[in-house]
């Protein structure tokens, strides 16, 4: 995302209770890490493998998250925190499915990565706005 818009969206950031001090560093990392995981959801749930309908969900959660965190306007911490959890319990629950086959498809084990890393940044959002409360 371009600078402007991340100064445009951190002064937004900053009208709402409890996320007035938001990196927004972490913030674009957790959308990227969210569009990174939705591509690999939606290439892997192609293969046909039993996780393909918990890449389907995934990579629909993943798109809300990053949506959500694209329109601030009217997200409370206590919003943001839900659809964090919701989005860490999904790829958590997607992760583990793709891993099942990441020995005989490279195309799981990335989902499975992509998957990992987008539970990690929704950590890191999260623990940023708890440290900012």
């Amino acid at each position: 995302m371009d600078s402007m818009m991340m100064d445009a969206m951190s002064k937004d950031m900053q009208s709402m209770t409890g996320m007035q001090t938001m990196d927004m560093a972490v913030m674009q990392a957790c959308m990227d890490a969210c569009s990174a995981c939705e591509q690999a959801c939606t290439v892997c749930s192609t293969q046909m493998m039993s996780c393909a309908p918990a890449c389907m969900n995934c990579a629909d959660m993943c798109n809300t998250m990053m949506r959500a965190m694209l329109r601030p306007q009217g997200m409370t911490p206590a919003s943001m925190t839900a659809m964090l959890d919701a989005c860490i319990a999904m790829c958590r629950m997607c992760m583990d499915e793709c891993m099942e086959h990441a020995d005989h498809s490279e195309v799981a084990k990335m989902c499975a990565q992509a998957c990992k890393a987008c539970m990690d940044a929704c950590m890191a959002v999260k623990d940023a706005m708890m440290a900012t409360s």
